[in-house]
């Protein structure tokens, strides 16, 4: 099933004009001959629940301050300096359009919507479900009406259907500077669609995010590229990074818009950030690899790469930000 609905979402309108292009001009699209090579492929990967941390129950989300949580997939709860970040917030129980069908959870978020007490900001990375989220969009916005949220150019349509106020919409290297923080727009390797006919018409990206002289940086989902050195040369080196390190498998076809935990390294060094964190797996079965798979392949690229930090986490597992 993961494998019919990640083509639906890559096929169809090709035809049509893209308004978006990454910086390097590489295109994720398929031919039909690809798609059905990975249909007919018999890999059915092994699929296991990692167990969550209740380690966040420790803190007072409200009072505490200088801690990130992973939620799961590429949810991060974030408080620094008392601002509250949430990233790529999905809280449903489909990665989907549909409520019946489509990658469904292998496990719950680490921490509810309800249990979060305060939110200050909500960034986005790009527009696909698993990403974004409009039913957990429209909760937030009910729930924390002052909350602003940070789009890639295009997503603030969709936004706005939905009745969603304190909307911006980024092109890449443009910021947004609220509370003391500087949310930056930068470019990764990708591609957005969530409909028939809208492939790329909305942009992607990843959030480099400073207070002073901290800053971590969330990547979004990406292929290895030569915009992570961009990044580090006109933002400089996160202190913290989020990096993805699942949907790799069939390496062959997703190569190009999800990196692998090796390249993922490569990130990590390219961006020459002091600490690394692992998401977009475990969460939802999208593509081929066993559902454990990242984690070991991780710690076995970063023991291949002596003297750098960079780990998965457990969801609801507490990161001191120091």
């Amino acid at each position: 099933m993961h494998k019919i609905y990640f083509i639906l979402l890559l096929t169809v309108s090709g035809f049509l004009l893209s308004e978006y292009k990454n910086t390097n001009g590489v295109a994720s699209e398929k031919s039909f001959a690809d798609m059905l090579k990975w249909i007919r492929s018999d890999i059915e990967p092994e699929i296991s629940k990692i167990e969550l941390s209740s380690e966040w129950q420790k803190l007072n989300l409200l009072e505490d301050d200088n801690y990130a949580v992973w939620i799961g997939h590429s949810t991060f709860l974030i408080k620094k300096n008392g601002v509250t970040i949430l990233t790529d917030p999905i809280f449903s129980e489909r990665a989907s359009p549909f409520k019946n069908i489509g990658p469904k959870r292998l496990i719950p978020p680490a921490i509810a919507l309800d249990h979060i007490p305060h939110i200050d900001v909500v960034t986005i990375s790009h527009n696909h479900y698993d990403h974004l989220d409009i039913n957990s969009l429209k909760k937030i916005s009910k729930k924390h009406p002052n909350a602003i949220f940070l789009v890639p150019a295009g997503d603030e349509k969709l936004l706005g259907r939905k009745k969603i106020n304190n909307v911006y919409s980024f092109s890449w290297w443009e910021s947004f500077d609220s509370l003391g923080f500087k949310f930056t727009f930068t470019p990764v390797q990708h591609w957005s669609k969530r409909s028939l006919f809208d492939r790329n018409k909305s942009l992607w990206g990843g959030w480099f995010i400073e207070h002073k002289d901290y800053s971590f940086y969330h990547a979004g989902d990406t292929g290895y590229s030569n915009d992570f050195i961009e990044t580090k040369l006109k933002l400089g080196s996160p202190k913290y990074v989020f990096i993805p390190i699942g949907a790799y498998d069939p390496e062959w076809f997703m190569a190009e818009s999800h990196v692998n935990p090796e390249d993922a390294v490569l990130i990590m060094l390219d961006l020459e950030a002091e600490k690394g964190f692992g998401m977009h797996w475990a969460t939802f079965t999208l593509t081929d690899e066993d559902t454990i798979e990242p984690k070991i392949r991780l710690e076995n690229a970063v023991k291949n790469n002596s003297g750098i930090d960079f780990i998965s986490l457990v969801p609801g597992e507490v990161v001191n930000l120091e």
